[in-house]
């Protein structure tokens, strides 16, 4: 009995096998098809290839919520949209014959309907507004195959397909802290490598070069600069090519008990001639909302570190979170000043004079000084040379631990010298 089980399963995992290759399985391997563009239009969005893709499917992620549209057959091009629930397009390779589109939205919201043309060279897929918990559940619900059949209007039906397995108990999450690197008596600077695993962040024009991998190797250099002074101690949020959502990565910095955090990106705009280096920290907005948010918490014991607010009111605990924010906020930009002076001394140019201010949700940890670097724009030639160059990402982390000593400098008091012990 347990063998004719057995060969029943190993069928049914054959035939699920045949079902999902046959949803993907190039109808014309040799043609390979580029997404010619991508146009928002409230709430529909149009892609159009310039050639016959042989499928499509989507699925939604959360923290920070996007819809990722696998297409087979594709490979990637430089279109770009925004507008309606769409804050910016991201196009990668998953892997050969597979491209992925990536859609930053602003809210929560669910694919209500999608599309493919009669010649397979459009994909449209019409969203709509949904509640958080709608949202949750969509992101659960997994992967949605678009197309499968013609409807009468001529156009692909949505297709839901799944497979029920035994899942294991559930365990609470943990979240992995990364080794800390230094002498016990330094301060501590956790080092942030922007997005990582399936995020491939911005890409450049051709399609060729991540985000994430720039940004991973700038993070390593200043790492390794910083060691090298003696002065701090480091730890990384990722090391390698891990995905971590935003909120990890401040959490991260905050259980670590970190004196600075510093996020690096790469920035991007396609179509433009957008370069240089661009400096963030968060702006009086969004504090406000974060210290509106964190005093409504139930358990307010953790929220500033080595304060507990468990007994206070929520007017109480808004004001206190508040002046740890603003405190937190100016030794920010007090950083980001002296990040832009010392940058600048090592040949690195920004696109402005000043820094910029932004509700970034890496930024928002009420009790750690952050800001979050852009290290110049993968959709400029020219940047995009630097970026991956080993003299520019030398020069980028010279200047960063020469910020890091002198703002360590000030805050403890003492002069450059005093620094050198």
């Amino acid at each position: 009995m347990d063998s004719t089980r057995s060969h029943a399963r190993r069928k049914a995992g054959s035939v699920l096998l045949l079902l999902l290759g046959a949803i993907f399985a190039p109808l014309n391997p040799a043609a390979a098809a580029a997404l010619g563009s991508v146009s928002v239009d409230g709430n529909a969005i149009t892609l159009a290839f310039d050639t016959a893709v042989d499928g499509a499917s989507g699925f939604l992620l959360d923290a920070p919520r996007r819809l990722a549209v696998d297409v087979a057959g594709l490979v990637p091009g430089a279109a770009s949209a925004s507008g309606g629930p769409i804050i910016q397009t991201r196009v990668g390779q998953v892997k050969p014959g597979i491209g992925r589109v990536v859609f930053d939205l602003s809210g929560p919201t669910v694919v209500r309907s999608a599309s493919l043309s009669d010649d397979r060279k459009s994909l449209v897929l019409r969203l709509a507004d949904a509640s958080p918990r709608a949202f949750a559940a969509a992101t659960r619900a997994g992967r949605t195959v678009y197309g499968g059949g013609s409807s009468s209007a001529g156009g692909a039906t949505l297709v839901r397909t799944g497979l029920t397995v035994p899942l294991d108990e559930p365990k609470p999450y943990q979240l992995a802290i990364p080794p800390v690197a230094g002498r016990a008596d330094k301060p501590l600077v956790v080092i942030d490598a922007g997005h990582g695993g399936h995020d491939p962040g911005s890409l450049s024009i051709d399609g060729k070069y991540r985000e994430k991998d720039a940004s991973l190797a700038i993070a390593k250099a200043v790492r390794n600069a910083l060691l090298a002074s003696g002065r701090v101690r480091v730890a990384m949020t990722r090391s390698d090519d891990r995905f971590l959502v935003l909120s990890e990565r401040r959490e991260i910095a905050r259980r670590l008990h970190a004196d600075l955090f510093i996020s690096i990106h790469c920035d991007s705009a396609p179509g433009s001639n957008a370069s240089g280096a661009t400096v963030y920290t968060l702006s009086e907005v969004s504090s406000d909302r974060v210290a509106a948010k964190l005093a409504a918490k139930e358990n307010k014991a953790d929220i500033l570190n080595g304060v507990n607010l468990d007994k206070q009111s929520n007017d109480v605990s808004s004001i206190l979170i508040d002046l740890t924010q603003r405190e937190t906020m100016n030794t920010s930009s007090r950083f980001a000043d002296l990040l832009q002076r010392e940058l600048t001394d090592q040949r690195v140019d920004f696109k402005t004079t000043y820094h910029r201010f932004a509700g970034l949700a890496v930024l928002k940890a009420p009790d750690v000084p952050a800001v979050l670097l852009e290290t110049g724009y993968m959709s400029s030639p020219e940047d995009l040379r630097l970026l991956f160059s080993k003299d520019y990402q030398h020069r980028l982390a010279v200047g960063v631990t020469h910020a890091v000593e002198a703002h360590f400098a000030r805050r403890l008091g003492r002069t450059d010298i005093a620094m050198k012990d």
